[in-house]
């Protein structure tokens, strides 16, 4: 199999049946499923506090101009040159100020996921690998850009923003393109069923580093790009939001993303791993599918 032709590892991924409403709450990391995403408002919580102010500047300043202005600067790819392992140490100090389910630095989270789906699917490494590097995007807040462009969930923005955004009732009051009739109403600029991937979506690290991966001619297949593209866009996978603009081919690929999702999620604790032991194993990975030094 070449390494451009995923398996197909999806045999039970469907959405949840309302039955399993009835069925006790799962547990994942020592937590039950409902504590994971808690965003309520608390100003007296230093990391919820934290968490609220970082999507406030995002739902303010992630406009159509917004957007388009980073994609100028940012898809030059003219930044800096690194390794995927480089970048992936730069992620040790880096603590993601949207993230309400841990304060650990960003590459303890890589490896939490990774070596959840290598439990799970111990022969798909691409897959492995995708779960190690999703997050490479926020490099980007070591080079100039603030959280709030980098981290968080994404959500399409010139249309009319979806109910399940984080904080959508109390954080988009001072977004000019509430405003703008080419972008406030259910299409805005776009048309039904025009594909997720014609979006415009919100500037963070999804988008980011799903380009520098095409850009270098990564030989991940597409159902790894998807994944790392659309991890964050939960108005989508989580939400169900935005599906009059998805493609059958957009219905397929949410399958993965909603697969990916289990393992991003639901493996964030304080249990850390043996990050120097998992070196090598992951090394070889990164010389099988995105090796040497990469353009950003």
């Amino acid at each position: 199999m070449s390494a451009k032709t995923a398996p197909r590892i999806l045999q039970s991924t469907t959405i949840l049946d309302p039955s399993d409403k009835l069925r006790p709450e799962p547990i994942y990391a020592g937590k039950l499923q409902s504590e994971f995403r808690n965003y309520e408002e608390d100003s007296t919580d230093p990391v919820k506090e934290r968490v609220r102010r970082t999507y406030q500047m995002m739902h303010t300043n992630q406009t159509v101009d917004f957007v388009k202005s980073r994609m100028k600067e940012w898809l030059q790819f003219n930044k800096f040159k690194m390794t995927i392992k480089d970048a992936l140490i730069k992620l040790n100090d880096l603590v993601d100020e949207s993230d309400p389910d841990t304060s650990l630095p960003n590459i303890v989270h890589a490896f939490q996921t990774a070596e959840s789906i290598r439990e799970k699917h111990p022969n798909a490494d691409w897959f492995h690998l995708t779960g190690l590097i999703h997050d490479l995007g926020k490099v980007m807040a070591f080079y100039g850009e603030p959280q709030w462009a980098v981290v968080g969930d994404t959500f399409p923005v010139g249309c009319a923003w979806a109910d399940s955004i984080v904080y959508r009732n109390s954080s988009f009051n001072d977004n000019p393109d509430g405003q703008d009739k080419r972008y406030n109403t259910k299409y805005g600029m776009y048309k039904a069923k025009c594909g997720i991937g014609n979006l415009l979506m919100s500037w963070g690290h999804d988008e980011y580093l799903y380009r520098v991966l095409v850009h270098n001619k990564s030989k991940l297949p597409k159902e790894a790009l998807t994944m790392i593209r659309y991890h964050s866009f939960y108005p989508w996978h989580a939400g169900g939001d935005y599906m009059y603009f998805c493609t059958n081919e957009d219905i397929e690929m949410l399958k993965w993303v909603l697969e990916f999702n289990k393992y991003d999620l639901y493996t964030k604790s304080n249990e850390l791993p043996d990050i120097e032991k998992l070196w090598p194993y992951y090394e070889t990975l990164i010389d099988k599918y995105i090796p040497g030094v990469l353009e950003w």
